[in-house]
């Protein structure tokens, strides 16, 4: 396992059993496997909790093929209702498990593209060579290339706010998800999530992505992706990068996006049993410190179910 992926002193043996379960599905290298194999023998709990992931496991496996068979027509009660959506959030743990390998391999892979990067829940503020300041949002990353006529950085994942430097003989473009983003003045934020998107904090930027663009002024955001142009401007919410002062503020949002951003402040990996819940609007405050309980009030709030394999894999369903 990659140190960013390896379980912590203080993780559960079951925690740590799924973490080494998701990466054994890449397959382990010689060294990995070694050190795999020390981990079950070093205490008696620790097999005992990875063979209770790999059942589990197996308990997916036979619900998931279960649910090809036809339906029989039938009147189904409340309880039956619920106890089948329950299933069907239990078989999706198993596609679940497949994306979480990708993201656990994922940090390792960024660390030798970035030249910048925070882990969960860490905020960092660098400044470049040019003397603009770039404050990094948990789990974020940023390439840096500069040159005699131009000032590039690449936002690779994550949230960015950035504080740029008047330098008028070398613009300062941030590109991330496609599309690029002009300096016109001094401070915006940038937010790879499904999108791209981009709000204005001082003076204005010019968006550019799929053959279009806009400036976007002051106290205003567009959204982009790489198939698309960027919108017209909006307002941009009151709240603009609250995540620098501990806040994680949503105005109207897909939970799909909430679900993004509270995954850059805990451990683990929350998907939605279908795009419909994932569309869900959410407007929330909800606290950076406390992850755990922030997607807690979100369920309440949208009365939503949950499975959970740990903390470590939730699907969320109604």
């Amino acid at each position: 396992m990659t140190e960013d992926s390896a379980p912590s002193p203080a993780a559960t043996a079951r925690e740590a059993a799924i973490e080494w379960w998701v990466s054994s599905r890449a397959g382990f290298s010689r060294e990995e496997r070694a050190e795999f194999d020390a981990w079950l023998a070093a205490d008696p709990a620790n097999a005992a909790a990875y063979a209770d992931i790999e059942r589990t496991y197996a308990r997916v496996k036979r619900v998931r093929g279960g649910r090809s068979r036809a339906d029989r027509p039938q009147s189904v009660r409340p309880e039956a209702a619920a106890h089948r959506g329950r299933r069907a959030a239990i078989a999706a743990l198993a596609a679940a498990a497949g994306l979480a390998l990708y993201l656990a391999v994922d940090p390792a892979l960024l660390s030798l593209q970035s030249d910048f990067s925070t882990g969960k829940g860490e905020l960092k503020t660098v400044t470049l060579d040019d003397g603009s300041d770039v404050t990094l949002d948990a789990r974020s990353a940023i390439a840096v290339r500069f040159d005699a006529d131009r000032r590039r950085v690449a936002l690779l994942r994550g949230e960015a706010w950035f504080a740029v430097a008047k330098d008028a003989s070398r613009p300062f473009v941030v590109e991330a998800g496609g599309g690029t983003v002009t300096a016109l003045g001094t401070a915006f934020e940038v937010d790879v999530g499904g999108g791209v998107r981009v709000a204005v904090g001082e003076h204005s930027v010019r968006v550019a992505s799929a053959g279009g663009s806009v400036v976007v002024p002051e106290g205003r955001q567009t959204i982009f992706d790489a198939q698309s142009p960027p919108e017209a401007p909006s307002v941009a919410p009151h709240s603009l990068a609250a995540w620098r002062w501990g806040s994680l503020i949503f105005e109207d949002r897909p939970l799909g996006e909430v679900l993004a951003a509270l995954g850059r402040y805990r451990r683990g990996f929350v998907y939605c049993l279908s795009a419909a819940v994932c569309a869900r609007p959410v407007t929330a405050v909800l606290s950076a410190d406390d992850p755990s309980r922030a997607l807690r009030e979100i369920e309440t709030f949208l009365d939503l179910r949950a499975v959970r394999l740990t903390d470590y894999l939730i699907v969320l369903y109604q």
